[in-house]
Parts: structure tokens; sequence; C-alpha cells
């Protein structure tokens, strides 16, 4: 398997960040290791035969043409098993000419055999990996209708950190300084009101993927309390698409909203 993210790298290292290899913490070693700047080697811990094992199987960032590359020719190699005709069903996709459109983000991503995609929107790897996994991997669960916070979706607590830093608290940030983008997410990207049994001013069921749904709660800050922000998923979302891939899908989620912010800035 390809370790091409920190969050892969740091699972393989002591996580005691001692800082012997010159960076401060374990995950910024993972980080710096991932760029280039760092190598297995460079941590005193790991004895040769990890190393010798591991070194080669790392996908460190280049250009943006290589590492697309690197990632996705495995996964369109992986495609070529998929039979696309008895996969629709499973994915709640659509099929003509041995083609999948997907419903993507809103979007409508249509996927050949050898994994070219197409779409009106702009499409970039933040979207493409996932869309890929979801056709090669997911298990075709119907949501059950049951909400859980990342954290349940996984037995990595890494993960839910990432998943905070990079998503949650950036969005909650993005929603309490621009809040027209809740009405943006409804009409740009399919989200519904939903009701709920969570407290929140306003509910609201996206699908990133069509068997990946996700909610996002957001009560309003009122006198001296602050906002408060939350995303769910389906608890059957981890089996339809694995966990780093739900978290790089948000990601990407993340970018289009601060695209769509950034165009309502200038155009007002």
């Amino acid at each position: 398997m390809a370790l091409d993210n920190p969050l892969a790298i740091y699972k393989l290292l002591p996580k005691s960040n001692c800082q012997r290899c010159g960076v401060p913490t374990c995950l910024a070693f993972s980080a710096a290791v991932i760029k280039g700047d760092k190598f297995l080697k460079d941590c005193p811990h790991l004895d040769s035969r990890k190393i010798s094992q591991f070194e080669g199987k790392i996908i460190r960032q280049t250009s943006p043409e290589e590492r697309s590359k690197q990632v996705l020719e495995p996964l369109k190699k992986e495609l070529r098993t998929v039979n696309f005709s008895a996969s629709a069903e499973r994915l709640g996709a659509a099929l003509s000419h041995n083609k999948l459109t997907v419903k993507c983000l809103g979007k409508d991503f249509t996927v050949d055999a050898k994994g070219n995609v197409k779409s009106d929107c702009h499409i970039n790897l933040s979207v493409i990996v996932p869309l890929l996994n979801y056709i090669i991997y997911s298990a075709g669960n119907e949501p059950s209708g049951k909400w859980v916070p990342f954290r349940e979706l996984s037995s990595e607590t890494i993960w839910d950190s990432f998943f905070l830093q990079r998503f949650e608290k950036p969005l909650k940030e993005l929603t309490d300084a621009h809040p027209d983008l809740i009405e943006d997410m409804i009409h740009i990207f399919q989200g519904r009101p939903v009701k709920t049994t969570f407290e929140a001013d306003i509910s609201l069921v996206l699908h990133p993927l069509p068997k990946v749904p996700l909610l996002i709660c957001y009560s309003k800050p009122a006198e001296d309390l602050e906002s408060q922000f939350n995303v769910f998923f389906d608890e059957t979302a981890g089996t339809n698409l694995g966990v780093d891939s739900i978290y790089r899908l948000c990601v990407g989620l993340l970018g289009m909203f601060q695209k769509i912010t950034e165009r309502h800035l200038r155009s007002s």
C-alpha cells in the first residue's frame, strides 16, 4: 500500500515527540517526510527493517501533475476490474454506454472504465480520488438515518484531530463570518434542511456522494454564547467510503465553499 499522506507515515512512528529528528513532533516529521524534507532513517526509533520495508512505498509531494499520476494510476488500474453494469445500483449511479454518472457534491461526474472523469465543474484530486475509491470499494449500504460524529467512523483518533482542524473549525469560522453560506449550500450543492433531534437553528443534509450523506448543524451566536457548528455522518459512511477519502472529500468541499465566498466578496 502506498503511503501518500502524513497520517500514513505517522502510524509507523513511536509518537514520542522526542525531537531528535530535528522537528517538534512526530506529526510534523510525518509531514516533512511526505514533502521530501525528511526521510524515515532520520527517526532514531525506527529499525532498519521497517525503514527498508516502507521507504520505497512513500509517495512524496512533487508537482501537481506528478502527484496526480502517482495517486491516480493505481486507482485507475483497480477500476478496470469493476463491472460497471453490476455496480450502478450499488453506487446509486446512472449507467450509460458503460460509463457511470455519479452525483458528487451536487454535480454530475461521469467516469469511464479507464478512470477518465468528466464534469461541468472544476475537477481536482480532492474530488477524483474519493470518487474513484467510492466506485471501487463502496459496499453500497443504504444510509440508516443514524447520525454519528466523524470520530466514530474510525478508531484512528488522529483522523478526528485532522478533521476538526482542517474542515470543521474552518467551516464554522467561514459560516460565522458569512451566514449566507448556508443558503449557498442549499442551492449550489442541492442540500436540504431537515428536522433532527440535535439542538440547532439550522440542520442541513448534503450528499458529497450518493450513499455518503453529511449533516451540518449550526446554531447562531446569541448574547454571550458563541455559535455552535457540528458535522455528522450516517453510521454507514465508513462502509461506503474509507475514512481517509471522507476526510479528503470534506477538505475539497471546504475549498469550494471558500471559493464561493471569495467570489461573493469580489462581486459585492
